[in-house]
């Protein structure tokens, strides 16, 4: 496919949305006024695993203000919260998805889960009667984590999943692998358990639901409304025409608002019952407790390599913890999420992937920025450095001998994915450049001059992107002059109103303050699929460009009416309808107000994947004393194919490569044994600040994409696939070669180095 690289695209222009936000003009969920609503309170298991023997609502209903207590008595008709996605195991069978009701029946299963819903005039009210409803519970005993949960003799989640276990997956050639360890000169392994993370984004999640005559609309933040009213209308039992959706301002996503959620659909429930608006805002607790967490994988990995370094094939057996429930894309994270990159940027002859997917007494896991991949690359990437040391290599040495070379781009994987375009040996180059890698040593003395440890660590890693290209996007070219881009996706802060402004600009020759993006709304948009796996802009990109060009040629016969000439004698170029060979045209905006509006319609016709690709390099300065960790320098190379707007680029890898920051060196959504949270607030769940990160730079060594029209590879996930194995790296270089288990906080840093100096010399 030729890339269709439009005039105008590649500008740093400055957000569009921001003068609005910056002065509090936001409409995030809270902002939408409804008065008189009623307020809900939930109210959640305090256990991990226990028989909910009964539920005494009594007193509560009789509370001042109460308007209702919901149980699972209210609501034993609704539906389930099903998974959107699926895995086949071994033996051909889908994987086990126990029924979600939207209050537990019978049974809680992780703390946090919903018992009750009390509804009140007041927020205060609500609380003071979620007090008085007593609930018998009858504890069980717990399991937390994926690997205890499958061993034999462990607490039975699921009646329908016997021995906890979700799906038993495998993908590749465990042939091939095998005989690729069989004839390796030095074989690698590593063993690993990954932390836990929540999303912890600003706005946390909310719902109002207005019940106006007979119509229902539920404004909520969501990353694509359309999903959320599939699902809802599915718990509820009505058709989707009577349900509108409405996310207007996003703050924050990622991954865990793209999920459907029980309390979005008790929301809604209440609202037609009680023929009222209903309103619900989400605590931080709430949400450490109740939201989507990600990462939790035990796996042992393996790598082959021949006598002259060459790799023969990775291997990766694990066990992947899904919770309590299935959500809604977990099924493909940890599995298919993992197998797409995992041989990364190297010429692999031969993988294998094996997960046992398993049910515990947690929340539930789904995606969260990177999903799936930055597992693959911390266990890939420490591999590599880890086989280098035991082998005596320079580890930059021994990836560039590896790597895919560029005239192999279309390049099919062990795994069997199409890696579409690139040039790593050109990210390695211009990763080491940025990051001044021949400045190292003299840097490394300058630390260890004054008593600290510092060490360099790099990471090759891409991103395959996903979602839905379920997309229909509408342009609206108004007499007023104002442009109406209608799409499917929805933005949490990634920008999408300038990015689309820009592209629907540069293909119609006007400026971009003149394009309003729409979206968010199951009444303006037809379709959509939301915003998931860093595709927005191949989504709605390609499509609102497709849109103009439809309205364009909408406008040919009435700007050939207006000019008095055959449609065939005009072209469009600058915004103007031009007859051929005179100085006689018509403008846009002119025909748009001369014939009340120019429309143009398409659907997303292309895929949705793309392979952004980077090489991330960090460097650490570690107090011996302390253990403390310090990123002191961090840069990356970045092959995102034609950017639309550096500055979003920009935006978008700050981001990544803070988040991937905080899973290396201080996330961790930890359980005890009971299945008790242990960071179920900001006070015990710690995220990066401004000052525990350095200036984020990178370079560009881009290889448009041929998947798409526009050329654009999508990156919003691919900063946090490689920052937290560059990391890892650079505190095991910083060590000698010591591992340290993430997220690689300073007592665990200290504790290594104690255990170290307290084995024998050598």
């Amino acid at each position: 496919m030729a890339y269709d690289v439009l005039p105008g695209l590649g500008a740093p222009l400055r957000r569009v949305e921001d003068a609005r936000l910056l002065i509090g003009g936001g409409r995030y969920t809270a902002d939408v006024a409804a008065p008189g609503a009623l307020h809900v309170v939930f109210l959640r298991s305090p256990h991990a695993h226990a028989e909910v023997v009964a539920v005494d609502a009594t007193a509560a209903r009789a509370m001042p203000g109460a308007a209702a207590v919901i149980t699972a008595a209210e609501t034993a008709a609704l539906g389930h919260n099903p998974a959107v996605s699926e895995i086949f195991g071994v033996s051909g069978a889908r994987h086990i998805e126990p029924s979600r009701p939207p209050i537990a029946r019978g049974k809680v299963r992780h703390v946090g889960e919903i018992v009750a819903m009390v509804v009140a005039d007041t927020l205060a009210q609500a609380r003071d009667a979620a007090e008085a409803v007593v609930v018998d519970y009858a504890p069980l005993p717990a399991v937390v984590t994926g690997d205890a949960a499958l061993a034999p003799g462990a607490p039975l989640i699921h009646a329908e999943a016997p021995g906890n276990l979700l799906c038993d997956w495998q993908r590749g050639d465990a042939e091939a692998v095998a005989a690729g360890f069989a004839r390796a000169a030095h074989v690698s392994r590593l063993a690993y358990r990954g932390n836990r993370v929540v999303a912890g984004y600003l706005e946390t999640r909310a719902a109002l639901a207005r019940w106006e005559g007979d119509a229902l609309t539920l404004v909520t933040p969501s990353q694509g409304v359309h999903l959320v009213q599939r699902v809802v209308c599915a718990i509820l039992g009505i058709p989707r025409e009577a349900l509108r959706v409405v996310s207007e301002d996003v703050g924050g996503g990622f991954g865990p608002k793209l999920p459907p959620y029980p309390e979005q659909a008790l929301v809604a429930f209440a609202a037609r019952a009680l023929h009222r608006d209903i309103r619900w805002e989400q605590s931080r607790t709430e949400h450490h407790l109740c939201d989507t967490h990600a990462r939790d994988l035990v796996a042992e990995a393996s790598l082959a390599l021949d006598a002259e370094g060459r790799f023969l094939a990775i291997k990766v057996e694990g066990t992947a913890n899904f919770g309590a429930f299935v959500s809604t894309v977990a099924p493909t994270i940890p599995t298919m999420g993992m197998a797409k990159v995992l041989s990364g940027l190297y010429a692999f002859p031969a993988a294998s992937i094996a997960l046992r997917c398993a049910f515990s007494n947690t929340v539930p896991v789904d995606a969260i920025r990177g999903a799936g991949k930055p597992e693959a690359f911390i266990l890939l990437e420490t591999l590599i450095d880890q086989a280098a040391r035991e082998t005596g290599r320079d580890p930059i040495a021994l990836r560039r001998l590896n790597l895919i070379p560029a005239e192999a781009f279309p390049y099919r994987t062990a795994l069997g994915f199409r890696y579409d375009s690139g040039d790593c040996a050109a990210l390695l180059d211009a990763a080491l450049a940025e990051a001044d890698a021949d400045g190292f040593a003299a840097r490394r003395a300058a630390s260890e001059a004054r008593g600290m440890l510092r060490g360099f660590g790099l990471a090759c890693h891409l991103h395959g992107t996903g979602g839905w290209g379920d997309e229909t996007s509408i342009l609206r070219i108004g007499a007023d002059g104002v442009i109406e881009a209608v799409t499917g996706t929805q933005s949490q802060g990634q920008g999408h109103a300038t990015a689309y402004a820009q592209i629907v600009a540069a293909a119609l020759g006007v400026a971009p303050e003149s394009v309003r993006v729409v979206q968010g709304d199951t009444a303006r948009a037809p379709r959509g699929g939301g915003t998931g796996g860093s595709s927005s802009t191949i989504i709605s990109g390609a499509t609102l460009k497709r849109a103009a060009d439809a309205a364009i040629a909408a406008g040919m016969e009435a700007a050939a009416e207006k000019l008095e000439v055959a449609a065939a004698d005009l072209a469009y170029r600058d915004a103007r309808y031009v007859v051929e060979g005179t100085d006689r045209d018509i403008g846009l905006f002119e025909l748009a107000a001369a014939i009340g509006g120019i429309d143009g319609c398409a659907e997303f016709d292309t895929t949705v994947e793309s392979w952004p690709a980077g090489v991330a390099i960090a460097e650490v300065e570690i107090d011996p004393e302390t253990g403390a960790v310090r990123l002191d320098r961090f840069s990356a190379a970045i092959d995102a194919g034609v950017v639309v707007n550096p500055m979003l680029l920009a935006g978008q890898l700050h981001g990544g490569f803070c988040a991937g920051a905080g899973q290396a060196l201080m996330e961790d959504a930890r359980y005890d044994a009971e299945g008790q949270p242990l960071a179920a607030t900001l006070m015990d769940y710690a995220m990066p600040r401004a000052d525990d990160v350095p200036d984020f730079a990178h370079a560009l060594a881009n290889v448009p994409t041929p998947n798409n029209p526009l050329g654009i590879k999508g990156v919003g996930e691919l900063p946090t696939n490689g920052a937290p194995a560059a990391i890892g790296n650079a505190v095991a270089d910083a060590l000698g070669g010591i591992a340290v288990a993430m997220p690689m906080t300073p007592a665990r840093v200290w504790q290594a180095l104690q255990n170290a100096a307290s084995l024998p010399t050598p």
